[in-house]
């Protein structure tokens, strides 16, 4: 089986290349880590100028109407320049409301996420409390859950919308390793919370979307793990020759881009499935979460590695692709979860 992308979809990939090759630089990514963690001309270009922030939204609601290819295409070129971009939740919140919104639901909230003026998370698997339409409860280590506009809270089959900027809602902010995607704990009292229509579906989407974003944000980080250090491998000279050349270097240089492609086909396998609603879509996900996020975590050491004395100082971006495939590995399911669940697919179990 041969994948290639759409003509559209080709488009698409450049345009956001060179978008992110452009805007997305290591003196904008480190501005951003010493504040919030987001990049806030960087969204509002991607949302504005690219119109990308409603690329799964329907067009009804302002969107374009796009599907998990185009999303994957999208986070790979981020996570490529690792982006200080809110794109996980974002994609998950659409996602979750185009699947199990009600139509006022969408009305109201669409709109202003295609237009890039939400920042969105999405909390799974939290121990709360819903009393009479009110959450309760506290969130650790939400992403972005210092700055956030909205939440979606997920527990079970149901699933909540949570506006966080009225009362009842209290931050506290952590110093996480990945400075590009912070964490702090939320906790709510008694804060207003309103149902999704359809909780199941948009469990369903939102987890699709996770999943696919993550995979597909460490396949970008981990070629260019691998692109950055072959270009340093062929300037750094060593008793008399570049590094590249010696056999050692070369091997492990071989072992990340066979890891590469093979996390390559796993995103795409995924996208496909869940876009074409294939009965193997659950098992793709998985697969891709879990294998991307080792794949990534294995090229960011080696580039760290392989760069010497340099890739170990603040002064090298090494540090942030490494910090970056450290946060996928954890987010939404470490890789042994994934592979158990994958375990429980092929041997026919619920998942």
């Amino acid at each position: 089986m041969e994948f290639a992308l759409t003509d559209e979809q080709a488009m698409i990939a450049d345009t956001v290349r060179a978008f992110f090759a452009e805007n997305a630089t290591s003196e904008r990514t480190r501005a951003a880590m010493g504040a919030d963690g987001i990049d806030r001309d960087l969204w509002s270009a991607f949302a504005g100028e690219l119109g990308l922030a409603g690329l799964g939204i329907p067009e009804d609601f302002g969107g374009a109407g796009l599907g998990m290819v185009e999303l994957a295409v999208v986070a790979e070129a981020a996570g490529a320049q690792v982006a200080a971009l809110p794109l996980l939740g974002h994609a998950m919140l659409t996602e979750a409301l185009v699947r199990g919104g009600s139509d006022a639901q969408k009305t109201e909230w669409l709109p202003r996420l295609a237009a890039g003026e939400l920042i969105a998370t999405v909390a799974w698997d939290t121990a709360f409390e819903v009393v009479d339409g009110a959450v309760s409860g506290t969130i650790p280590y939400l992403p972005y859950g210092a700055t956030a506009d909205v939440l979606l809270l997920q527990a079970g089959g149901q699933a909540w919308l949570v506006d966080l900027n009225g009362e009842g809602v209290t931050r506290t902010a952590h110093v996480t390793m990945d400075q590009t995607r912070p964490l702090a704990t939320v906790t709510l009292d008694g804060v207003r919370a309103e149902a999704l229509q359809q909780g199941a579906a948009a469990i369903e989407g939102l987890q699709a979307a996770g999943w696919i974003c993550l995979a597909a944000e460490a396949l970008g980080g981990a070629q260019a793990s691998l692109d950055r250090t072959v270009e340093y491998a062929k300037e750094r000279v060593q008793f008399g020759r570049p590094i590249g050349s010696f056999q050692a270097y070369k091997h492990r240089l071989a072992d990340m881009m066979v890891e590469i492609e093979q996390a390559r086909s796993a995103v795409y396998w995924a996208a496909c499935a869940v876009d074409e609603q294939a009965e193997e879509a659950k098992l793709a996900l998985h697969s891709a979460k879990a294998f991307c996020a080792d794949t990534y975590r294995m090229c960011a050491g080696n580039m760290i590695q392989l760069h010497g004395g340099i890739g170990f100082t603040w002064e090298h971006d090494a540090h942030l692709f490494f910090k970056r495939a450290r946060s996928i590995a954890t987010l939404y399911g470490d890789s042994q979860w994934h592979r158990a669940e994958v375990a429980r697919f092929v041997m026919g179990e619920p998942t």
